[in-house]
């Protein structure tokens, strides 16, 4: 972002305050410099009313945040044509496949459908036991007031939600042992959890079934309990929170154009991405072909080897069925073209290429 000399990183450069490695800010004087930009700034004029209808005369760039309005989100349906969005987000943990222990766990599908696609973590009826039991008396997260009353989706409940209902429930959930038998004796196991590729690299994986409201410490604590996790980094914790974004796979080019309008942009949180520089960097990329849309220029997509186009990558190309929100993480680069085992050596050689591969090309075309 600051080699495309992004206002948001410019600003938070000049008001962070000490956090580390971190890049933290004073978040009123952020606010305040950011607005008074925009209120300067010669060619933007600010509206400050609530929008209950997308204009179709016109290109425009959508970036409502995840409290979007009612009225505004009935007018994003009728856009995309979706039967509904996603009000209520319950996401799952990832994993770092680096980090799971290959020799407990095994490969296979349900009846061998589809290929050894997922990684099993066996449990027997003791490690199972210890496991619900800890889960059940771990913290949890409290919601917020105006999140009490919405429901959960009965498809996607948050797993210790599902525990409640008796200790067998997950059994015949998300933990169901059935079709996933010991491939070294051809037992079957008391449950077994599974966990899915979450990029076709396969460099991290998300645990099927696993959305969950509990604290991130307790997660951490508590599903490090399952066979092959006992060292598992969590690229993302699962969290349950109220949340509206549309199914980007399904509906945006990589451009971030809607593929069925092209004058019509989406940006932000509500394209499936967590954390407030993914949304800026989501929005900087809408903003950059906006404009080159609207001055006839090609449009531009970042190498996926880069922070930016793996990010975007990850929300254009996932499966739609399993699409859900995600930072930026190490797991959604390609790989390395040679293996190289030690966790920081790895990361350094690709931070360095991100920032070759992102200078290469930004140098293709004019930045105004």
């Amino acid at each position: 972002m600051r080699r495309l000399n992004s206002l948001i990183i410019r600003v938070a450069d000049e008001v962070r305050v000490p956090a580390g490695s971190a890049l933290a800010v004073d978040r009123d004087q952020f606010s305040q410099k950011i607005t008074q930009a925009l209120e300067g700034h010669p060619n933007i004029r600010i509206l400050r009313e609530e929008i209950a209808d997308i204009p179709t005369d016109c290109v425009c760039i959508i970036a409502t945040g995840p409290l979007t309005s009612d009225k505004l989100a009935a007018a994003i349906q009728r856009l995309t044509h979706s039967t509904h969005l996603y009000f209520f987000d319950a996401i799952s943990p990832i994993i770092d496949a680096d980090s799971i222990n290959m020799d407990v766990v095994f490969r296979a599908s349900r009846y061998d459908k589809g290929g050894a696609d997922y990684l099993n973590c066996p449990m027997d009826e003791q490690t199972f036991n210890a496991f619900y039991d800890t889960m059940m008396a771990a913290e949890k997260v409290q919601p917020k007031e105006f999140e009490k009353n919405t429901p959960y989706f009965e498809s996607c409940l948050p797993i210790e939600v599902m525990a409640e209902r008796g200790r067998q429930t997950m059994l015949f959930g998300p933990l169901k042992p059935v079709g996933l038998d010991d491939p070294r004796t051809g037992a079957r196991f008391h449950a077994v959890v599974q966990l899915r590729a979450e990029n076709r690299h396969g460099t991290c994986y998300n645990m099927v079934g696993f959305q969950t409201k509990l604290t991130y410490g307790e997660q951490k604590r508590v599903f490090r309990m399952i066979p092959g996790l006992g060292q598992a980094e969590f690229l993302r914790y699962g969290s349950v929170h109220r949340n509206t974004f549309i199914n980007s796979p399904e509906l945006l080019r990589n451009t971030l154009q809607l593929k069925s309008r092209g004058t019509a942009f989406f940006a932000g949180q509500l394209v499936g991405v967590e954390g407030y520089t993914e949304s800026a960097a989501m929005g900087g990329l809408a903003g950059l072909n906006a404009a080159r849309g609207l001055a006839n220029l090609p449009l531009v997509t970042p190498p996926p080897t880069t922070a930016h186009g793996a990010l975007l990558n990850y929300i254009t190309t996932t499966e739609p069925k399993h699409f859900q929100p995600i930072n930026t993480n190490f797991g959604l680069f390609p790989p390395l073209p040679d293996r190289v085992r030690d966790k920081e050596q790895k990361r350094t050689r690709i931070v360095q290429r991100a920032l070759e591969d992102f200078d290469g090309w930004r140098n293709t075309f004019e930045l105004s």
